[in-house]
């Protein structure tokens, strides 16, 4: 039987299941991540309801809503193209003349930003104009009295504002879309059996946009255990929320073409990762930051809550955590030039990397690494199920969501307790509600931050014996969230004040 991993001709046996193909072909599974299986393809046309514009000035796409004004559009759209610019202003832009069997009304409608609009102008349908709104505004384009939207601009965004007096319509295309004809699915269950011609799809491997440094990090961030997880999608994209709300710089504007990956450096969604199936525009609050080389049949297949195996390149250079000894060789290795500056002794960790994105030490082949004593950092273990959004502070404060090994100033110490003040003060924008407030004697080792019943609200912790009356911040139960546990607890019995000790989580 011959089927096909990841483009790759596989013979086997008959009746061999997935796990056999996966295991002859070499593949590597991520643990939890899906596998996509696809039976058979065609092709078919569709027509849409997405219809390209061509101005003098570019294309915009625009897609009808499934409303009466459909019929309007179809019947005039002939008589569309060719109709010049009639007025244009900071609201919007209109073409036309053009007749229409339009209704209309002299009453003011609202209309918002990316709407199309047909309307009579001077309320006489022989001069029907088409209207591509530019900002929420309020007016009367006679309009019927529902107000008019016959659909919204998808595509083609920059062309609105660069139409003005004088441009013209010169052709209008309907989209056709070709959908593929498969029997596919992704599954967990690698027991499955196979048939003749199989497509089998493991990972998906992504290549760093170097116009994008910082969003690069940001991607080998969410990326870093191998797997990429899917938290929504639509016919366009899928997306994941791993890091949603931390903030991210916008670096690189491009076309979001399919294979795209971008982040969403503004608005709703901050952090959001966007991997793209269709083309889109390039958009101002989305940063290129990647593309995808192989396995879009990954990306395709997989639905809300799976995980798909993937390999980005280049490899990430995370040192934090490490031991020096072992950073300076590794780089050496990859020809990079590393100096180490503070604490170099036989137990050195790295606490700092300077540069701290993959693609800016490649690019200099140097790196400056920071070292501490071994003894200053320590092993955590945080309660996820217990504290969600506690744990999405005190990530956010220490860099854990971002990086291994997170610093945690020393703000004061006094006969069992260890009192941290983050270096990122996030208590205006990060949620400190009441949350797994102890019941009972507090364990020793146990870590807690403030909530906000206290006056010390997002104060991190550290308990080194059990206690009956408060929190590892110093306060009282119902002001005291706790989040985890030391694992180390004999590393901090001498850490002074003004110290900072890096934590590095344990999963």
């Amino acid at each position: 039987m011959r089927v096909f991993v990841d483009g790759r001709e596989i013979e086997l046996s008959p009746g061999a299941n997935l796990s056999d193909a996966i295991g002859k072909s070499g593949a590597y599974i991520a643990p939890g991540a899906i596998v996509g299986m696809v039976k058979g393809r065609g092709e078919k046309s569709r027509q849409t309801n997405s219809y390209w514009l061509n101005t003098t000035k570019g294309k915009l796409r625009i897609e009808l809503l499934d409303s009466e004004l459909q019929s309007i559009w179809h019947e005039s759209v002939d008589r569309i193209i060719g109709s010049t610019v009639r007025w244009s202003s900071a609201d919007g832009v209109a073409f036309g003349p053009f007749s229409s069997k339009i209704s209309f009304s002299r009453d003011a409608q609202e209309y918002s930003r990316w709407e199309v609009v047909l309307g009579a102008a001077g309320f006489d349908r022989e001069n029907t104009q088409i209207i591509f709104i530019r900002r929420r505004h309020t007016a009367a384009y006679g309009t019927p009295i529902d107000g008019g939207v016959v659909g919204h601009i998808v595509g083609g965004k920059n062309t609105l504002d660069r139409l003005a007096t004088g441009d013209r319509i010169e052709g209008i295309e309907p989209i056709v879309e070709w959908q593929e004809i498969t029997e596919k699915q992704a599954t967990l269950d690698q027991s499955l059996p196979l048939e003749e011609g199989m497509e089998i799809f493991t990972a998906v491997d992504a290549e760093l946009d170097e116009n994008a440094p910082l969003g690069a990090e940001f991607f080998l961030a969410l990326t870093r255990e191998g797997t990429l997880k899917v938290d929504a999608l639509s016919s366009s994209y899928i997306s994941s929320d791993q890091l949603l709300r931390e903030p991210m710089v916008f670096e690189n504007r491009e076309p979001r073409l399919e294979g795209a990956v971008t982040v969403r450096t503004a608005g709703r969604g901050l952090g959001r990762i966007f991997v793209y199936k269709k083309d889109r525009t390039s958009s101002p609050g989305h940063s290129v930051i990647a593309r995808i080389l192989s396995g879009m049949d990954m990306i395709k297949l997989a639905g809300p809550g799976q995980k798909i195996t993937i390999n980005v390149r280049p490899e990430r250079i995370m040192l934090l955590g490490s031991s020096l000894k072992d950073a300076l060789t590794q780089m050496q290795s990859k020809g990079i030039e590393a100096q180490a500056e503070g604490y170099q002794g036989e137990d050195a960790v790295v606490v700092k990397q300077d540069p701290g994105t993959t693609m800016a030490i490649l690019k200099g082949k140097k790196v400056l690494l920071h070292g501490m004593p071994s003894s200053r950092m320590v092993a955590i273990s945080l309660f996820d199920d217990l504290a969600p959004k506690t744990l999405d502070y005190f990530r956010h404060v220490t860099g854990l969501k971002e990086r291994p090994l997170g610093p945690l100033p020393v703000y004061f110490v006094y006969e069992n307790t260890l009192l941290f003040k983050p270096d990122i003060d996030a208590t205006s924008y990060k949620e400190l509600l009441p949350e797994n407030k102890p019941t009972g004697p507090v364990p020793a080792g146990s870590i807690a931050v403030s909530n906000t019943v206290s006056k010390k609200v997002g104060m991190v912790g550290i308990k080194l014996a059990e206690d009956k009356r408060y929190g590892p911040s110093g306060e009282k139960f119902e002001a005291t969230n706790i989040i985890g546990r030391v694992l180390e607890p004999e590393k901090l019995k001498d850490v002074q004040e003004g110290e900072t000790i890096y934590i590095m989580e344990v999963r």
